[in-house]
């Protein structure tokens, strides 16, 4: 049975990232309609399956992959925003960062020094500033 399932997806696109966050919207949006008796509600997961499984069985796999991608460099552009809030949030407990007066460089020092003076590493501007 498994080689006839493999036997049959040759040459078809399979799952991507894209199909299984298709399948992961149709799950949620299915979950209201078991205690809302609406239509639409009932209606919008069944699409949204279909447009999944027409993507798993297509035979244009360049078409489909490219839909990937876009979706991927969506999906990087949304949380890689978060990611870096996250890591500028995590650097800020432990450093200042300053913005070079020259070049505009900005220039991560550490907390707690007291006064320093602080050396520019793209145009060896200097200048002194309270960490």
């Amino acid at each position: 049975m498994q080689d006839k399932i493999r036997r049959f997806m040759m040459g078809r696109y399979g799952v991507d990232d894209l199909g299984k966050f298709l399948m992961w919207i149709a799950i949620i949006i299915m979950l209201p309609s078991v205690f809302f008796r609406n239509r639409i509600i009932e209606i919008i997961p069944f699409i949204i399956l279909i447009i999944c499984y027409f993507r798993v069985f297509s035979r244009n796999i360049n078409k489909r992959y490219n839909e990937n991608q876009k979706f991927l460099v969506f999906k990087n552009r949304f949380f890689g925003y978060f990611q870096r809030a996250n890591t500028r949030r995590m650097q800020n407990k432990n450093y200042h960062i300053y913005v070079c007066p020259t070049c505009k460089q900005k220039i991560r020092v550490p907390k707690g020094k007291g006064k320093i003076c602080i050396t520019c590493p793209k145009c060896k501007a200097e200048f002194i500033r309270k960490s």
